[in-house]
């Protein structure tokens, strides 16, 4: 009797394995639709804000737009946080706007957090992860560059450092 079993066995264990892998596969690559490229445009998205606001990319037509994804656990994306002020004081007068998108985390922790850091640009909450799927976002932090035409013009994972982050603005403000 046990032997009869054994084969049914090895074949609801490879059932397992290749869906595993075809769900981690998803996860990791985004699926057959994949993360939005350089020239793309950027998913379309309705997260509540900090402030208690909706906002969408229609709010910000018209700027440039530095779209980062991160958490309070990731390190490199707490590393980042000054530059992202610093660029943020120093671009908004020029309409450029930085919108950190936190993935997944309660409002108490980010609220704590900001306070702590003294950012205050804005900063959205995608507490069930759907923005970070569309974005196909994996290695946090990532960001994304738009122009003011409403195009990715480029996309950074991991840390982004102060005179890197200001380049890319720049190459924002100036481009056509």
């Amino acid at each position: 009797m046990g032997r009869a079993r054994r084969p049914v066995q090895i074949i609801i264990l490879t059932l397992i394995v290749i869906l595993g892998g075809y769900a981690i596969g998803t996860a990791v690559f985004g699926g057959e639709k994949g993360r939005p490229q350089a020239g793309d445009n950027p998913p379309a998205f309705n997260l509540r804000g900090l402030d208690g606001q909706v906002h969408n990319l229609e709010k910000y037509q018209g700027k440039a737009l530095v779209i980062n994804f991160w958490a309070t656990w990731c390190t490199y994306c707490v590393s980042e946080m000054p530059a992202l002020q610093t660029q943020w004081e120093k671009w908004q007068d020029k309409d450029v706007v930085i919108l950190g998108i936190n993935t997944g985390e309660d409002d108490l922790t980010v609220t704590n957090f900001v306070k702590q850091t003294g950012v205050d640009f804005p900063i959205l909450f995608d507490k069930n992860k759907e923005i970070v799927a569309k974005y196909g976002v994996v290695p946090m932090p990532t960001t994304f560059f738009v122009n003011k035409r409403g195009k990715i013009t480029s996309i950074h994972q991991g840390e982004l450092d102060l005179k890197t982050l200001n380049q890319q603005i720049d190459s924002l403000v100036n481009s056509r």
